[in-house]
């Protein structure tokens, strides 16, 4: 991965973010060894051979290193921590806890194995409506220590993110690499429901689910109808359903 300089002494106290830090740092690096390599006071160096001697390449190659560095949404991913620190502390279900976790919303519509093995363990709100359903594996996103960890180590190609963040800053750095989202909150107009209408993910939106654990398969709904603003205005229950496959 990428290292970038970071330099945040000369005016004391922290940056406005990791990312602003970095990209001034480096700036400041490339001036020190430019101005090294011209020679000359810093006066002439500023209103005589910065122009030659640094490019809108030069800026540009700055901002493709820190592009690499998967840190490009570090600033939309840490406003939610900020903003509700106690949202985003680490919760049961991360670390050790987390095969046994699961949501249980207590208005969840389950039902048993139907003639194809699937059980029905809730139901959700369809942001896009697809070809098809979507099938792959249940990952509960709910800490940035597992964003963290996810844009450490990858994130594994099959991943359903349950997420209990309608605001999809958490996730950013790495939603477009889920392969669906089952989100506990929000609305088809929520941030995240937008972001992954862009990105072509299928997503559910104030999903109630229960009895979904960690690393279990899963099928959504993708391919119901997309509930509409009217629905919501008129209170129409338009919901597609999420179930839990057999092993």
């Amino acid at each position: 991965m990428a290292k970038l300089y970071i330099d945040t002494d000369k005016y004391g106290g922290q940056g406005a973010s990791a990312v602003v830090d970095a990209y001034h740092g480096a700036i400041k690096e490339l001036v020190r060894r430019r101005l090294d390599e011209a020679g000359g006071d810093w006066a002439s160096f500023v209103f005589d051979k910065s122009y030659e001697l640094i490019s809108a390449k030069d800026f540009a190659a700055i901002e493709k290193k820190l592009l690499a560095t998967g840190h490009r949404f570090d600033w939309s991913a840490m406003i939610s921590v900020r903003e509700r620190p106690d949202a985003y502390k680490p919760a049961t279900g991360v670390g050790e806890d987390l095969k046994t976790f699961s949501f249980e919303h207590p208005e969840a519509v389950v039902a048993a194995k139907d003639a194809d093995g699937r059980e029905q363990r809730g139901v959700g709100d369809n942001v896009v409506k697809y070809p098809r359903n979507l099938v792959g594996t249940a990952r509960y996103i709910r800490s940035s220590d597992r964003v963290v960890e996810m844009l450490t180590e990858g994130v594994p190609s099959d991943t359903v993110a349950i997420i209990d963040d309608s605001g999809g800053t958490l996730t950013a750095p790495i939603l477009e690499r889920f392969k669906g989202v089952i989100c506990a909150g929000g609305t088809v107009r929520s941030h995240l429901g937008i972001l992954t209408r862009e990105y072509g993910i299928p997503c559910l939106m104030n999903a109630k689910i229960s009895g979904i654990r960690e690393g279990d398969r899963v099928e959504i709904e993708s391919a119901a109808p997309a509930k509409t603003a009217e629905a919501y205005q008129t209170g129409v229950e338009m919901t597609a359903k999420v179930w839990r496959l057999g092993n």
